[in-house]
């Protein structure tokens, strides 16, 4: 059968291929209830029409085009084959309508009563066709500011929000409405986080969800962010943009004074900015986009589409069953016509006993196929979502469940996720003195260790040269708002008397250069109020701005050269900093001569300052997380762009690094041989100063050469590729990008370690409990099917009624999913290894507990089917009917009692844990509680008459039966099979123990 699955069933849990999705539907030809089944499958035809719409709309819009290029275009030929490999041919069409409605467009009353100068569409026409003579007729930003009656400076007052989402609407996006109670009661007769982002809003900056945006606002947007609605550029700093998701075209966009239109959808790729927002909702360039999406829906789960693959296998053998029955009856009921010489003689009882042999063919077919499988994987991965999310774990693809469980290695960055990112300066050396900083009781030491000159230029490198800012409160507090690095600096020169304001304002910022993971620094160059003059402030990473720096500052405040064995003290000084878990950044200036040119800033011959350390201690509980995962058979490498030496005094406090274990620097990863990389790659336990496209090749040859399962962690939008590549992408929910979180699988919502070790623990408690389900629910199919069969070809009839199995079917599928699929996790899920890529899904130790559970029922119920008459001392009229109502309530307490034992398939104790459970518990007392007034007061409508005491005892002990006998086969030792002895993992774990296990 495995070999079966993996033909026809097995698809990839990221990006399948259409063509596996197309195959494994091929493979299911025949469904009782389609409907049921496929609810959670994507829709393959649906995605092909839209796509076909897409095409013919290419198709035309492309004729169009090419027909103006070679009227206006004497290079033709390369016109159009850009033109053929643009991916967003849609949005030139609707460019393409727009133009020819583009006649004046005339203001609404209502537009005029509210007091805006321009419509909505007019203003959002401008913005996403790019339309600079309209721009420029409007009289720029300010002119059109001025006609949506918004300060650029102010922004939007809270009591004016109302009026203009009534004129220019919501930024939302119309959604498919959701399916009626009704409508899932119909098929069954058949049988977001929200995006915090900044934005200055009523002369103040704030925090809201992009879903409260109106025309009008001002929005902050720096690198990685996500452009929320379409708008102008106000004002901003080598502002690059990645519009390729609407263009198609991989070349970023500038954008500048000159082109300033921004689009909602696209990404922040460099700089940053304040942008006006023009056009919200389904009036954005992406709003307009999204009604051509395809509405095919989320790819199946491999586990869903494997479960399919067993339903369908089981449901051909139960077709087999149910034809050769039918066959049978009806060969043998014809012999015995023919042998009383009746073969000519036909009447209506004959017709009936035709029609009732078809019945218990169906009534065969019915109880063979496992319509459940594939809804127990759905129900126990939305039940693990659910728990998850309580659990601060955002799960964005069903199939990340799954395969968490599987992982055989975590690559995880260490700010925010490992340590707490919340930093504070903990040391700063400066003019050849070290001070230890402790809070507010330093400042007097700090003004008094730093003498004037260096005190100056120290406070105006803090607080010109930042990203950062600081705000005043709704409490009258100061507020600082940037990431956590650029916080605790600007917290330190606070600490040093500092006010942000007034260093501000004392000259004026010329150019920026943002921080980006390149370059690992920020540059600024600003004009100088006293003498006219021009100065360069940097910051960065140590090694990098000290490399740059050929003077030093002296307590004077006096440049005087750097010497080699200066710069050797002060590399000491970086080391030892880094030696105590600090991550170290260096501040520089330079006097810049040369006032013509603005446009850039130097890269060498600068003076140094200072070496600040700053500190961001572990995240309590990490050190047990990465323990508990290292037990799992989990190997977690830290992946981070840190000096190495404070990578490697995080890593030996969190765990991660071994006396054993390898630490290396990206560029020395990045200059390894494949040969260099297999020996390495096994013992490396932490990777310093590395770059996104480090991450990359790193989870690439885990996966590829290693057949490792890679869950790797990323919040900038340079980790995108990672995330992309790797089996779970796991996104930062405070620290990442939209970019970021928009490649994951799933997002960690306080950015914890901790939590990342939760969600392996889920997944492998989904994985086992859909085993559990399967096994549960194969030995009630198997015992079913036989028991029907064999009586039917023996005696003529079948013991089990329609009602009464349709209630069997429902103990199997929803109740039993319920029990079994639903089982939280517990502490043994993780001292064993992980779970390997090719290892059968139906073990030999299942097939070991469904063929020795089977065997027991079968027998069981087969003597009480052919000698329970006299074993019970039954007699008179209605001993039949009470046999059969005993076979019937024996066979379901067979299932309750086989349902205990699936809640462990090794270990002998069944009932640990089991009133910890408390759906568990539920489910069992109304199995029982329901089959009791089904035998006791339903018997008109199930065919059952009610039981003495003795008989629902016997019935009762008969089904306890299976717990003794699933003792018994725990004890029966089982071959591992190839693929699981295969699956030793190289930190030396064993795969799951087969023998039996008292615990």
């Amino acid at each position: 059968m495995e070999d079966y699955l993996r033909k026809n069933f097995a698809v990839e849990h990221k990006r399948p291929s259409e063509e596996a999705l197309r195959r494994w539907r091929c493979a299911v030809s025949v469904v009782k209830n389609p409907r049921r089944r496929f609810r959670m499958v994507a829709d393959l035809a649906k995605r092909a029409e839209a796509d076909h719409k897409r095409k013919s709309l290419q198709a035309k819009v492309y004729d169009v085009l090419c027909w103006f290029v070679v009227l206006f275009s004497e290079a033709a030929e390369q016109a159009k084959e850009k033109l053929r490999v643009a991916l967003c041919v849609q949005k030139a069409a609707l460019h393409f309508i727009d133009a020819g409605k583009r006649a004046q467009h005339k203001l609404s009353e209502h537009v005029t009563k509210a007091g805006f100068g321009i419509g909505a569409d007019e203003l959002g026409f401008i913005v996403r066709s790019h339309d600079m003579k309209s721009f420029e007729d409007h009289g720029g930003v300010e002119g059109l500011a001025k006609k949506v009656s918004v300060s650029l400076t102010e922004g939007v007052a809270p009591t004016e929000i109302a009026v203009r989402q009534n004129i220019y609407g919501h930024n939302q996006f119309a959604e498919k409405p959701a399916r009626s109670f009704w409508m899932f009661v119909w098929e069954a007769l058949h049988d977001l986080t929200l995006i915090i982002l900044m934005v200055t809003r009523h002369g103040c900056r704030q925090k809201i969800s992009i879903y409260d945006l109106v025309v009008g606002d001002i929005v902050h947007l720096s690198i990685g962010d996500q452009v929320p609605a379409d708008g102008l550029l106000i004002s901003g700093y080598s502002l690059s943009i990645d519009e390729s998701s609407l263009s198609g075209e991989s070349e970023p966009v500038n954008v500048t004074q000159q082109r300033p239109f921004l689009l909602s959808g696209t990404k922040v790729q460099d700089g940053s900015a304040k942008m006006l927002v023009t056009a919200v909702g389904m009036r954005t360039e992406w709003g307009r986009l999204m009604v051509t999406l395809s509405e095919g829906g989320e790819d199946e789960t491999p586990l869903q589409v494997k479960l399919n693959g067993v339903a369908t296998v089981i449901g051909k053998i139960g077709l087999v069953f149910s034809v050769v029955t039918f066959l049978v009856l009806t060969v043998r009921f014809l012999v015995t016509k023919a042998l009383h010489g009746e073969i000519t003689n036909w009447g209506i009882n004959d017709a009936l006993s035709l029609l009732n042999f078809f019945a218990i063919a169906v009534t065969i077919i019915v109880v063979a196929v496992p319509e459940g499988l594939p809804l127990a994987v759905t129900l126990s991965l939305a039940f693990a979502m659910k728990k998850l999310m309580n659990d601060k774990a955002l799960v964005r693809h069903l199939s990340a469940c799954e395969t968490m469980g599987s992982a055989t290695s975590i690559c995880t960055d260490k700010t925010g996720t490992l340590t707490t990112n919340h930093m504070v300066v903990n040391k700063i050396w400066t003019c050849g003195q070290t001070i230890k900083i402790e809070g507010k009781k330093s400042e007097d030491v700090l003004r008094s260790s730093i003498a004037g000159g260096v005190f100056n230029i120290l406070v105006q490198s803090i607080f010109q040269n930042t990203a950062a800012e600081v705000v005043k409160g709704s409490n009258g507090k100061n507020n600082i708002l940037g990431s956590p690095t650029e916080t605790a600096i600007l917290e330190f020169g606070l600490l040093l008397g500092g006010d942000f304001k007034i260093h501000r304002k004392e000259s004026e910022i010329l150019k920026v250069e943002p921080f980006n993971s390149v370059k690992k620094k920020m540059s600024v160059l600003v004009s100088l109020s006293d003498n006219g003059g021009h100065r360069a402030l940097c910051k960065g990473a140590s090694e990098i701005i000290l490399k740059s720096c050929n003077k030093i500052i002296n307590a004077a405040g006096k440049a005087e050269p750097l010497s080699e064995e200066q710069k050797k003290r002060i590399t000491d000084v970086i080391n030892g900093f880094a030696s105590e878990a600090l991550r170290t950044l260096c501040l520089a200036f330079k006097q810049v001569e040369d006032t013509s040119n603005v446009d850039s800033i130097p890269e060498d011959n600068y003076t140094l300052i200072a070496v600040i350390g700053i500190k961001d201690p572990v995240r309590p509980g990490v050190k047990e997380a990465v323990k508990t995962c290292l037990a799992a058979g989990i190997t977690v490498r830290m992946v981070t762009g840190d000096n190495i030496n404070t990578a490697k005094a995080i890593a030996r406090e969190c765990g991660i690094l071994t006396d054993d274990g390898l630490a290396i620097e990206g560029p020395e990863f990045r200059d390894m041989s494949p040969q260099q990389m297999e020996e390495t790659i096994p013992k490396l336990q932490v990777m310093a100063r590395s770059l996104p496209l480090d991450k990359h090749k790193l989870v690439t040859y885990l996966r590829k050469e290693f057949k490792e399962v890679v869950a790797v962690t990323g919040d900038g939008t340079n980790d995108a590729p990672a995330l992309h590549e790797a089996d779970i992408g796991l996104a930062m929910g405070i620290a990442g990008t939209e970019v970021a979180k928009e490649n994951a699988d799933v997002i960690i919502m306080d950015d914890n370690f901790t939590t990342i070790q939760n969600v392996a623990r889920w997944g492998r408690a989904v994985y086992i409990n859909i085993q559990k389900f399967v096994q549960f629910q194969l030995t009630v199919n198997i015992v079913a099917l036989m028991l029907n069969f064999l009586s039917a070809c023996i005696s003529g009839s079948a013991p089990l009624t329609a009602v009464q199995l349709l209630w069997v079917n429902m103990i199997m599928d929803t109740l039993g999913a319920l029990a079994l699929a639903t089982e939280p996790p517990h502490d043994g899920l993780m001292k064993r290894p992980p779970i390997g890529r090719n290892v059968a899904f139906i073990t030999r130790t299942m097939w070991r507990n469904i063929i020795g559970q089977s065997i027991y029922q079968l027998i069981v119920l087969a003597i009480l089917k052919f000698q329970g008459k006299r074993l019970l001392k039954l007699s008179g009229s209605d001993a039949t009917a009470i046999l059969n109502t005993v076979i019937f309530n024996t066979f379901v307490f067979c299932q309750v009692f086989n349902e205990i034992n699936s809640r462990d398939m090794e270990k002998i104790n069944v009932f640990r844990g089991i009133f910890s459970s408390g759906l568990f518990m539920m489910v069992m007392v109304s199995t029982v509680a329901f089959q009791s007034i089904i035998v006791e007061f339903l018997g008109t409508f199930a065919n059952t008459v009610p039981l003495s005491w003795e008989l629902w005892l016997a019935s009762i002990l008969l089904g306890a039966g299976s717990l003794i006998v699933a003792v018994i086969l725990k004890c029966i030792p089982v071959e591992r099979s190839k693929e699981a002895a295969a699956t030793k993992h190289h930190d030396g774990y064993e795969p799951l123990p087969t023998g039996p296990d008292m615990a």
